[in-house]
């Protein structure tokens, strides 16, 4: 008998432990999916807003979100390490071509718009420049504050580095004054930040630095550039309004791309994004809510 109440207890304990395990495994608390989102500096604050309201919502999801620079993000698309990649530019043709030939399929999605905002300390009297006097700064032809009606001092030149979509968007829109056959660079002088807060930073502490950023990063404290596109023409402040009008003459869409038209989470996460509530975040970030959803499109090739 004694081995009989041995047998039913030591049956009744495999029994209580396989039930107790059942139960952790179906706990609707346990993460059931998983996205990684990388790339973007300019757009990390976003993301982890988006990320950290949608997880609310969403117990049972889970959405890592780093930087590094659009760059880094497309390029770990190609490499199939991440779901969604975050850029401030759009992929480059060589870059579908490679993701491509690596099996991939990348597909664009406009999630947002931002304005460049150029700054400058605020004891600089200088408030407004036009697109021409930006790019002949930057290039290195124009070198001291007074030749563009500040004080007699020289000018220090703060970028993005070059892995940043930030630094391209710049270098070819401003510098290069968006046409094709301008190779204008950077003067070899100008310093080179990881960071979007890096640049803030000098900016704050320099009151001969020019640096840019996007809008939704300049505090308060710091001047913005009032730009005209070219000579007599109005000088226009970014703004939400400014960038929906297209009268700010720096602005530009802001990317994620997946790997393949996006299927189950990842679908739902992303149709989210384009949602009032997920855009209105966007306008509480300071940067440009998207007016109409952008279509899903899969790149083959872009002019």
């Amino acid at each position: 008998m004694n081995r009989v109440a041995i047998f039913i207890l030591f049956t009744s304990f495999l029994l209580s432990s396989c039930n107790s395990a059942s139960s952790v495994q179906a706990d609707p608390q346990t993460p059931a999916a998983y996205i990684e989102n990388k790339g973007s500096d300019t757009m990390v604050n976003l993301a982890l807003a988006w990320a950290e309201k949608y997880q609310s919502d969403h117990p049972n999801v889970r959405i890592s979100v780093t930087g590094g620079g659009s760059g880094t993000g497309i390029a770990a698309l190609i490499n199939g390490t991440v779901d969604v990649a975050n850029a401030s530019r759009q992929i480059k043709q060589e870059e579908i071509e490679e993701a491509k030939a690596n099996g991939g399929n990348p597909v664009e999605f406009v999630v947002a718009r931002d304005a460049i905002a150029v700054i400058v300390n605020p004891n600089n009297p200088v408030s407004q420049l036009t697109l021409q006097q930006i790019s002949d700064i930057y290039s290195g032809k124009i070198n001291n504050w007074k030749e563009v009606g500040g004080e007699d001092r020289p000018i220090v030149r703060l970028s993005r580095e070059t892995n940043s979509g930030t630094h391209v968007y710049f270098l070819e829109t401003v510098l290069r004054l968006g046409e094709k056959e301008n190779k204008t660079l950077f003067s070899m002088d100008t310093l080179l930040l990881p960071s979007s807060e890096g640049i803030i930073i000098e900016v704050r502490q320099n009151p001969n630095a020019i640096g840019y950023d996007g809008l939704g990063y300049v505090p308060a404290d710091l001047k913005v550039i009032a730009i005209a596109k070219e000579a007599g023409g109005v000088y226009v402040l970014p703004s939400i309004a400014t960038v929906n009008d297209k009268s700010y003459a720096v602005a530009r869409d802001l990317y994620m791309y997946t790997n393949g038209e996006p299927t189950g989470i990842l679908k739902e996460y992303l149709d989210w994004i384009f949602s009032p509530e997920a855009q209105q975040i966007v306008a509480e970030l300071g940067f440009v809510p998207v007016l109409t959803p952008s279509p899903v499109s899969s790149l083959t090739g872009i002019p």
